[in-house]
């Protein structure tokens, strides 16, 4: 039972401390951290994908230190965020960027200013027996980081490098020069027939183009990706440190876009006498890059490939699309703007932990989380963006500032050996403030001071600032019991005050309790326990809360506004909000049911879990009376519910000198809304979205398509295209409602959702001797895509290119049932045609390394070395038409699934090798 005995052993980190990982009774995955760092990405929560069974991870940006959106057991929040609480070293913080919005683009991921060599273990906390103790901030799941330690001894010197290329997973197939010139004079023809078929070029013209501009491979690249991690290690029996540096430079795949980070990072722990210890966690980091101006992906897609990148005949670069004019030059835009963001973060924690007896102790923690930022953009007069303007600038700053107070008491007992009890209790107080400044101006003398000399613009820019704070304060408790490691009890109890709720709601209770059951450690147990060495039931419920709707919302507000009085333009405040003095968390209630199996000394594992998350008091706006000056006021109402199935196998086997580790992670979530505002049964959100009773959020909402319009069917079936005047080649939609007619308003229906019928991954690591293999898949099965770019470049209007697919269009000659014709003013209608299966399998790491045996390292007086080459996206198998089907343009739930110009992933190989001293 050795191999048993050693699994459950192990410890886990939990919420506010630590415990066996046989006495869990929570929903607990523990994270393999080599695995994540197989990955070569600068954020960390990006390498988490396929890691944890429950935890679905979508890009909203690929670019160098880009964003990513994660969701634990599915979306709950409409208004609100859904992203999980992370605790790094005990410090809760968010992934919510502090931006002055002084430069164009998607923002970076302020979780990349953590390196993921520093991180010794990653907790993924999921049910609300393993949450709750987090109260108002737990209801979308709880990721605890924890970074590395000392270990006494002598001092250890640990140095990892790799350098990697990384290029573009895919392209999108468009037309070439060619094939757009006769779409453009198609176009053209359809609106002026009288003007002949060869309004554009001439067919000795047309085949004297050749292929054309290809913007694609005019703006990507491959790009250059490096990372260096040295740390040194070590301590006496009273003290223990641990010091790291971490520098990582990223060029992006898209041209002049980059990331690097230059982090430091101590932890030192001291044992200052037998009752008192010590400890510090202090990190810093500067991060920045350059970022790709937003809506870049889509004006490079769009720009005719006979456009030229640079004017043949007036010199400098092509300003814009010659047909239409809202798109610049891509190329001019990337490489001639400035777009940086940079910023600086402290992080840090302090502890003293004081021991009255063996069983009390009282540990009082303080922390800092500060974070500055830096904004420039400059868009010279030289391209079309700012050339109307006469040059275009724009800087920001901006400061967040958090602090925490953490104090806790925690007693431990054991009696006659079998029953044992931790008791915990805690008060916790934490405060955050954000300020940012912006201006800008335009219209200046020359280009050659860019942002840096902004009196000399003529016109400037309206300033804008803004500062706000908000508090939390929390007293919490929780009991753990546990009998002859049989029986296992665990309850918590939160409650929360927080600054953001209105003044007759500022306080929540979250409470929980959680059972568990080892069956395999009964007497009965024994006569098939050589086979079966875990048999253990696990269930809890509970109740947590969503605090993230932004501050201020429960208040009554005043916002600037200008207006003519007596002739003069002047300044004032206007009411901007009607307040709600009632405004409370969005609460979500949990019920879990677990089983844990482990067969054969645990060489094969089995977590089965069911989960029922119904979240209530969601925060939506409302209609109100129009006597009050408001159409909407944001107030709790509405019910989403999410529930499912996650399944996590694991198998340990070892032969002579050969191992193999290997893991399966299933997640199925189903996603419902039960309620909304008022009792409606819908809402309709945007263009593209419906949030309705019965469905699931995400989930979108346009026109239906049966077919393309053929030639004697403009009488009958003519109507069905929403055209005044239709004609064959127009595309025809259903009448849902039943008039004989199409019209937008009134017929469109649901045609997809972002939600997977499920997700899985499976990882396979093969060590034989000295060398090693791992590889990673990852796949999603049943979402949806809302693709924006495939609507787009779906628009034959030969006023900007398409798809490869526009070689089908209708023609008389080649009567397409799928495509339509070519047409110069097209009004486009959302439909089915951009939302596309988005279902994928990946393969997400493959890993190839050697280890240099022992004996050999102790002659070179080395601790260890390995070499090892790797590469990260290396097929994705999906029939996705974009660049990447893992993609969502928004972070919200209503709006996910949505691909929008979203700066595409890469892929990435690379080698590299880890030393130890």
């Amino acid at each position: 039972m050795t191999g048993r005995v050693r699994q459950l052993d192990e410890v886990v980190i939990v919420g506010y401390g630590r415990q066996r990982k046989g006495d869990v009774s929570g929903a607990v995955t523990t994270v393999r951290t080599d695995d994540m760092r197989q990955v070569a990405d600068a954020s960390f929560n990006r390498q988490l994908e396929g890691l944890a069974a429950g935890l679905q991870v979508s890009t909203t940006s690929g670019e160098p230190g880009g964003g990513v959106s994660l969701r634990i057991r599915g979306g709950s929040s409409i208004e609100g965020g859904n992203e999980p609480l992370y605790v790094i070293d005990g410090f809760p913080v968010y992934s919510t960027v502090v931006s002055a919005s002084a430069v164009s683009g998607a923002p970076l991921n302020p979780l990349s200013m953590l390196a993921s060599g520093d991180i010794a273990s990653i907790t993924v906390l999921k049910d609300a027996a393993a949450t709750a103790i987090y109260g108002s901030r737990a209801a979308n799941g709880v990721i605890i980081v924890t970074t590395k330690s000392g270990q006494s001894g002598k001092p250890k010197i640990a140095y990892q490098a790799s350098v990697g290329v990384q290029t573009l997973a895919k392209r999108i197939d468009l037309l070439d020069a060619r094939q757009f010139a006769s779409l453009r004079n198609e176009a053209l023809y359809d609106a002026n027939p009288a003007l002949g078929a060869h309004q554009y070029l001439s067919v000795d013209e047309i085949a004297a183009l050749g292929g054309g501009t290809d913007w694609q491979r005019e703006a990507f690249r491959s790009a250059l990706t490096t990372d260096h991690h040295l740390s040194v290690s070590g301590g006496t029996r009273q003290t223990r440190y641990h010091v790291s540096g971490n520098y990582y430079l990223q060029e992006g795949i898209l041209r002049h876009t980059d990331f690097s980070r230059l982090a430091t990072r101590v932890n030192l722990q001291s044992q200052l006498n037998s009752r008192l210890a010590t400890g510090i966690n202090l990190s810093m980091a500067q991060t920045g890059g350059r970022l790709a101006p937003e809506g870049i992906i889509t004006s490079l897609l769009l720009m005719p490939p006979t456009a030229t990148v640079y004017d043949k005949v007036r010199g400098g670069y092509t300003l814009r699309n010659p047909f239409e004019n809202i798109f610049a030059n891509p190329i001019a835009s990337l490489l001639e703007q400035t777009n940086t963001s940079r910023s600086f973060k402290l992080l840090g924690t302090a502890f003293a932990e004081y021991t009255f007896l063996p069983q009390l102790k009282l540990k009082v923690m303080l922390g800092v989380d500060y974070q500055s930022g830096h904004e420039r953009r400059y868009i010279p007069s030289t391209i079309y963006e700012g050339k109307a303007a006469g040059g275009i600038a724009s800087v920001g700053t901006s400061e967040h500032r958090s602090w925490l107070n953490e104090n806790t008491l925690t007693y431990t007992a054991t009696v006659a050996r079998k029953h044992r009890l931790e008791a915990l209790l805690g008060l916790t107080q934490q405060e955050t403030k954000v300020e940012w400044v912006r201006t800008g101006a335009s219209n200046f003398v020359s280009d050659k001071l860019s942002y840096n000399n902004l009196e000399s613009g003529a016109v400037v820019t309206t300033p804008y600032s803004y500062a706000t704070r908000n508090a939390l304060i929390s007293t919490f408790a929780r009991l753990n019991y546990q009998f002859d490691h049989r029986y296992f009890l665990t309850a918590s109890l939160r409650a929360d005050g927080s600054s953001r709720f209105g003044a007759k709601n500022k306080w929540g209770w979250f409470p929980s309790v959680g059972a568990s059951w080892d069956v395999s450690r009964e007497s009965f147990f024994g006569p098939i326990s050589h086979i079966v060495s875990q048999f253990k039931l696990r269930t809890s419920y509970g109740l947590t809360g969503n605090q993230e709707i932004g501050n201020e919302q429960s208040l009554a507000t005043l916002s600037a506004v200008a207006y003519q009085f007596g002739g003069i333009h002047v300044k004032g405040f206007a009411p901007d909000r009607v307040g709600n003095s009632r405004l409370g968390w969005e609460s979500t209630s949990q019920f879990d049911l677990g089983l844990d199996i482990g067969l054969w000394n645990n060489r094969f594992s089995l977590s089965l879990d069911y989960y029922h998350k119904r979240t209530r008091d969601l925060l939506l706006n409302v209609e109100i009376p129009w006597t009050s000056g408001f159409q909407t006021s944001l107030q709790n109402y509405g019910t989403v519910v999410n529930r499912g199935f996650e399944l996590a196998l694991q198998s340990h086997n070892e032969w002579g000198k050969m191992r193999w580790d290997a893991d399966f992670n299933f997640s199925l979530n189903r996603n419902k809304v039960v309620q909304l505002g008022g009792n409606a049964p819908r809402y309709i959100s945007g263009l593209y979205y419906i949030l309705q009773v019965g469905q699931p959020l995400g989930t979108f909402y346009g026109a239906a398509t049966v077919g393309i319009l053929q030639p004697g069917e403009e009488q009958g079936r003519g109507a069905l295209t929403g055209n005044a005047n239709p004609k064959a080649g127009d595309r025809l939609y259903r009448d849902v409602n039943g008039d004989g007619k199409f019209t937008v308003s009134a017929d469109r229906t649901i045609i997809g959702s972002a939600q997977p019928d499920f997700i899985c991954s499976l990882s396979n690591r093969l060590a034989y001797g000295s060398f090693d293999v791992s590889f990673m898949l990852t796949a999603s099965v049943g979402n949806d895509v809302l693709n924006l770019n495939r609507q787009a470049l779906e628009v034959f209007s030969g006023q900007q290119n398409a798809a490869a697919s526009a070689a089908e269009r209708w023609t008389t000659s080649h009567p397409s049932l799928t495509m339509p014709r070519a047409k110069l003013d097209p009004a486009p209608v959302f439909s089915d045609r951009s939302v596309e299966d988005g279902s994928y399998l990946r393969v997400r790491t493959v890993t190839l390394g050697y280890t240099l045996p022992a004996g050999f390292a102790r002659k070179l007086h080395i601790g260890g070395l390995r070499w090892y080459v790797s590469a990260t996206n290396l097929l994705t198998f999906t029939g996705y038409s974009g660049y990447d089907p893992a993609v969502t343009t928004a972070a919200n739930a209503v709006d996910q699934g949505t691909d929008q110009g979203v700066y595409p992933s890469s892929r990435t190989c690379s080698i590299g090798f880890s030393v130890q001293f």
